[in-house]
């Protein structure tokens, strides 16, 4: 059986590499990936920490592209990939670009698809942006979904797919987790290798395009006056490298005392940083999954989110963007050990670290 793994972004390589792996395991399988290279040097720091090197890579990255030239670029890259390999099966994970156009030249060359971390749902087409779309046009085109969890799964019952093409599986970046986290990890830059970890660390990402503007201003000038309110805070976030998050990040967090500001980090330090650090603020999608594994509070500064099942279970609290909202709840954290603690321990929904092993073995009882 021909297998034919596509990713584009760094958190679909952190999420397939697993399944990759696994993937190599068997003999009955012949296993190839693709990258479209949407993201680019962050997509190839995870393919070099998990010693994975593409077949194919159609290398589209290119600064300040839109939604359709990323669309169109990769369509017609995977079109070409698949004429040469013609896979019996393409794997994809996710809600990106690279699923959607991976998903479409697949169905354009009647080959079915196996969609990873399939049925999540925010139910606001624009939000996040593109990704509620393009999960929701793949699922049209998916063959067998692999939802993360029972609610992904409702999702798609909700929809109509059929029960027997829908698997819950947990979700696989759980599994990469076990590659990376490390007891006595050490970075190799500074000034990671100094800061104090038994002081109150506070890890920020944010850079979804949804909250670009005022959203974000929101967001930064919340995080700035938590740190001038509390000296035993210090503020770590990784900026990802878009001109629309670095100008406000600067506008807000630049030269002030216990605020770093650091270049992006690749996949092992930065769930390093995170098992280190004591709160997590995050628009990201992934952190809200890998966070609670490791035993810390997430606060998603978002209006919406796509995996209910960190709200519901208590590891993650959903806040939108309103600044005076995020001070109040970081501040409950950083004040109340029993906030912090309730969030802490919470039971992680997202998976016991063996969704890649189970995902494989329901590709072999379907193909072989």
């Amino acid at each position: 059986m021909k297998v034919l793994t596509v990713f584009g972004t760094r958190p679909e390589a952190i999420k397939m590499a697993p399944i990759v792996k696994e993937l190599e395991k068997n003999s009955n399988i012949e296993s190839r990936v693709c990258v479209t290279g949407q993201h680019r040097e962050i997509l190839d720091q995870v393919l070099e920490v998990f010693d994975i090197k593409p077949d194919f890579d159609l290398d589209i990255f290119k600064p300040g592209q839109s939604l359709s030239q990323i669309t169109t670029k990769a369509l017609l890259g995977m079109e070409k990939v698949i004429e040469e390999f013609r896979p019996d099966l393409l794997l994809i994970q996710g809600d990106t670009t690279t699923v959607f156009t991976g998903a479409l030249a697949a169905f354009y060359h009647k080959i079915p698809v196996g969609h990873v971390e399939a049925g999540l749902r925010s139910e606001n087409i624009y939000s996040p942006y593109p990704e509620e779309a393009n999960r929701k046009l793949t699922s049209v085109i998916t063959s067998l979904h692999f939802a993360p969890t029972e609610i992904a799964k409702e999702n798609l019952l909700q929809e109509g797919y059929n029960p027997a093409d829908i698997y819950v599986t947990g979700n696989t970046v759980i599994d990469a987790l076990k590659y990376t986290v490390k007891d006595k990890y050490i970075f190799d830059k500074s000034p990671l290798d100094s800061i104090q970890y038994n002081n109150k660390v506070i890890l920020l990402t944010s850079h979804r395009r949804e909250n670009w503007g005022e959203p974000m201003e929101r967001i930064f000038s919340a995080m700035k006056k938590i740190v001038e309110m509390r000296p035993e805070v210090e503020l770590i976030f990784p900026v990802h490298p878009n001109p629309k998050v670095r100008t406000v990040a600067d506008k807000y967090l630049k030269g002030m005392d216990r605020v770093h500001l650091i270049e992006p980090l690749s996949y092992e330090p930065f769930c390093n940083l995170m098992a280190k650090s004591h709160i997590v603020v995050t628009d990201s999608g992934g952190v809200q999954e890998e966070a609670p594994t490791l035993g810390k509070p997430v606060l998603v500064v978002r209006e919406e989110t796509e995996r209910p099942e960190g709200i519901e279970a208590g590891t993650a609290k959903l806040l939108g963007t309103d600044e005076a909202v995020i001070i109040e709840e970081v501040l409950r954290l950083l004040d109340d050990e029993n906030s912090y603690k309730s969030m802490a321990n919470a039971v992680n929904p997202y998976g016991d670290g063996y969704a890649s092993k189970r995902i494989v073995e329901i590709i072999c009882n379907r193909f072989l």
